[in-house]
Order: C-alpha cells, then sequence, then structure tokens
C-alpha cells in the first residue's frame, strides 16, 4: 500500500451503490446454483416438516419443477429419491433398478427441459434398509470393494436413463476411478463425474434424512467412511485422488462450517470446486428468519455470497429457487 489516510479513504468507493456494484470482486447469479429435488413415489406433493418449504415430488410433477428452473435461470437441478420401504433390502438392489424412482424423473424431467442438466446421487443409503452407503458386514461395517462394485453399475443405470451429472456422494475409496471406466466402457464418455470429495461425517444431515426416508434406519453411524469434522490436510488428499481417478468437479459438504476446506482445495488444485448447503443449513436459516433473528433474504444471499468468495464455481442449494427470484429482480 503506497498510500495513507487521508490521500487514501477506502471507503470512497463504498458511498454509493452503483460504485459498490462497479468494484464488487465477486458476483452471484443464479446460473452459479443447482437445485436438490426429492422424489417421492406417491401422487402428491408431500412437504418436509423439518424443511419447512421443501417437499418431495411425485414423478410426475418432477417435470414443473424442471421448467420452473430453466425460467429462473437455474442450469442444473439435483436428484434424491425417497424409496418406498418396501423396495429397501440389505443390499440395495433397487438402485440397480432401470425402472427406480431415480431413473423415471430423470427421464421426465430430460423430456421436459432437456436445457437442465441432472445431477444424481451414487450412494446406496437411498436404498438400503439399514440407512448406511453400502454393503455392510455382519459387524456393520462398510464393505469398500463390495460397495464399490454396485456403485459402478448404479452410475451406469442412471447415466443410461439420461443423467448429465454422476455425484457419488458414498466416501468409498476408488470408486471415481471405477465409475470413470465404466461410463467409458459403455459409451458415454460426455458423463461428468462430480465427486463428494471431502463429505464429513456431520451433525448437519438430520432434516435430509428426513427428506429419503432414512431416519431411524440407520445403524450405528457413518464415521468409518464420512470425514472427521478435525482434518483438512486429509481433505485435499480425498481431492487429489478423485482428480487423479478422473474427477469432473469436486464437492465439498457441508457448506458453510467448511468454507475453510472450500477455500483451500480451490487453491491447491484450481479445478471447479461446489459447495453443498445441506439441509441443517438450511433449516438454521428458516429457523432464524421465523423467529425474527434475521431477514430471510439477506441471510440467503449473503451466505451464498459466501460460498463464491470462498472459491466456489457453484452451489447446491435447498434456498436455489427463492435465491434465483431474488437476483433477477
Amino acid at each position: 500500500m503506497t498510500a495513507s489516510f487521508p490521500a487514501l479513504r477506502l471507503r470512497r468507493t463504498r458511498a454509493s451503490a452503483w460504485s459498490r456494484r462497479l468494484h464488487a470482486e465477486n458476483t452471484l447469479t443464479p446460473a452459479d446454483l443447482i437445485w436438490p429435488l426429492f422424489i417421492a413415489s406417491g401422487d402428491d406433493e408431500e412437504p418436509i416438516a423439518s424443511l419447512p418449504g421443501v417437499s418431495r415430488w411425485p414423478v410426475a410433477r418432477i417435470a414443473e419443477r424442471a421448467r420452473e428452473a430453466a425460467s429462473l435461470g437455474i442450469p442444473c437441478v439435483a436428484l434424491f429419491p425417497n424409496t418406498p420401504h418396501d423396495r429397501r433390502s440389505e443390499r440395495g438392489e433397487e438402485a440397480l433398478n432401470p425402472d427406480n424412482l431415480m431413473c423415471r424423473a430423470i427421464r421426465e424431467l430430460k423430456d421436459a427441459a432437456p436445457q437442465i442438466g441432472v445431477l444424481t446421487d451414487v450412494a446406496l443409503d437411498p436404498y438400503t434398509a439399514h440407512g448406511h452407503d453400502g454393503i455392510v458386514d455382519d459387524a456393520g461395517y462398510v464393505l469398500n470393494d463390495e460397495t464399490v462394485d454396485v456403485l459402478v453399475e448404479q452410475a451406469v443405470v442412471q447415466a443410461l436413463a439420461g443423467a448429465d451429472v454422476i455425484a457419488p456422494s458414498d466416501m468409498m475409496d476408488g470408486r471415481v476411478g471405477a465409475i470413470r471406466a465404466a461410463l467409458e466402457e459403455n459409451g458415454l464418455p460426455n458423463v461428468q463425474i462430480m465427486t463428494y470429495a471431502a463429505k464429513y461425517a456431520s451433525a448437519f444431515y438430520g432434516p435430509f434424512r428426513d427428506a429419503v426416508g432414512s431416519r431411524g434406519l440407520l445403524k450405528g453411524d457413518k464415521a468409518t467412511y464420512q470425514m472427521d469434522p478435525a482434518n483438512s490436510e486429509e481433505a485435499l488428499r480425498e481431492v487429489a485422488l478423485d482428480l487423479a481417478e478422473g474427477a469432473d468437479s469436486v464437492m465439498v459438504k457441508p457448506g458453510l462450517p467448511y468454507l475453510d476446506i472450500v477455500a483451500r482445495v480451490k487453491a491447491e488444485f484450481r479445478v471447479p470446486v461446489f459447495a453443498y448447503q445441506v439441509s441443517g443449513e438450511y433449516a438454521m436459516i428458516e429457523a432464524a428468519a421465523a423467529a425474527g433473528a434475521g431477514d430471510r433474504d439477506a441471510l440467503v444471499l449473503e451466505t451464498l455470497m459466501a460460498f463464491k468468495r470462498a472459491g466456489c464455481s457453484g452451489v447446491l442449494t435447498y434456498h436455489a429457487a427463492h435465491a434465483a427470484r431474488l437476483l433477477g429482480i
């Protein structure tokens, strides 16, 4: 810095709205948003009590959400099924059914709005009777290599149904490379992989488990495969491994409590980094607004801008549609 006060007054460029816009270092637009959508097996919209304002949508109405996303300028939606309990099993075989909720929703979305990207979750927790992301042994430990074999089949099934981006969220070692090889072998070279590279064993996932019907099913916890919240160097190793195996982009999950991880990943690798503003984060903003502790619109936009400032290319957020409307004003 070559000048000092009063020659240098940093408030000068903040004195008017036009100048603040001109000097903004980061921008937020609807194109930065990915909208997570939950799929229901019934015929009606199903509001989710722990996620006020968020619903599960029947396959027959998922096209409405696709057209809404397109009209708002949101480029991509992410799908998560609430598999009926009678379709869940110990090994999650329903994940491989080409006519499961996920695949039917993919086809509906691509028919209704082919210009919208469809990102699909690859993990077994929406399909298992025990709520874990993979196959468990008699001691309750999630088996890595056996699970990867199933995840590969799941990813190909989703890609053949029309998924544009495969997003493995299971945190098994080696799954990105195996999925990339299978996509190539099946003539699907342009299907992207956005890997949940640094997914932490977090307390912020509770409402999501309500949304996909896995709360109460989980036996034990996910600490043997999701990351320890105490670790950051390990996150860089996870990202490096996934990139080496063929990931096109990486994700950090949860969001705001892990902005330091986002920033470190971006600085270290200079690749597209995404963050998932998870269900617990969304629910806290909604609760704060309902209690009068903060303005909802301001809280939504400020938190989303924080992701961009940290280095995110985009954000998965349940506030996507609301934020896009605010940004379109």
